[in-house]
């Protein structure tokens, strides 16, 4: 094993590869040039690109656990609501993060265990288990989808600042179709944005409770 590199460095490195390059540039070899090693001295810990994904999804659910906080505070709706924020939060703060963490498998028994008092609660208050993963895997998938659009048009539009100008939108649409040239404008802050949809998810999630 090459000396002094553990798991946590090599999360460390190949997050800092994925925020400079994306989750193109995110590669065992790339990793390996970040840590000034050769690449087989990474593969005790990875086999391969997807194992490193999978170590590096695991350290960002570890981080969502910690912000959301271990033990459940509040009733299942208030901490699904901090799970998506905590989500959000840590996808948005790396490049490509939504498209990068989602799918990946989690590594640590500890992270998984972690979700014990979380499902215990739920139960207690007469929601099935089924119904609980359920709801939880809807606004993970809700998380997900919001975060890559967010960063897609971000990116986009930094190499294209007039990709998405609501003018030449306009002027398209033309006068004919109000709505839609109004629906064009409807689209706020996102962060508000996310808040008033999850909002809605979640009222969505209770009606099926109920």
């Amino acid at each position: 094993m090459a000396k002094g590199i553990t798991r946590d460095r090599l999360v460390a490195a190949a997050l800092e590869v994925l925020d400079e390059g994306g989750i193109d540039a995110v590669t065992v070899r790339a990793v390996a040039a970040r840590l000034d090693v050769k690449a087989p001295a990474l593969y005790w810990h990875v086999r391969g690109k997807q194992e490193l994904l999978d170590e590096m999804g695991t350290e960002i659910q570890r981080r969502v656990q910690t912000a959301v906080g271990l033990d459940p505070v509040g009733d299942w709706r208030s901490g699904l609501a901090r799970y998506a924020r905590a989500l959000r939060a840590e996808y948005l703060s790396h490049r490509d993060g939504a498209r990068t963490f989602s799918g990946t498998r989690l590594t640590d028994p500890a992270v998984l265990r972690a979700q014990e008092p979380w499902l215990e609660q739920w139960t207690t208050q007469g929601v099935t288990l089924e119904q609980a993963i359920d709801a939880a895997e809807v606004v993970t998938a809700f998380t997900v989808g919001f975060v890559i659009e967010e960063q897609e048009r971000s990116q986009s539009a930094a190499s294209d600042p007039e990709r998405y100008g609501l003018a030449a939108r306009d002027a398209a649409i033309g006068a004919d179709a109000p709505l839609v040239v109004a629906a064009g404008h409807v689209r706020d802050d996102s962060d508000a944005r996310f808040e008033r949809q999850l909002e809605m998810l979640l009222a969505g999630i209770a009606a099926s409770l109920r």
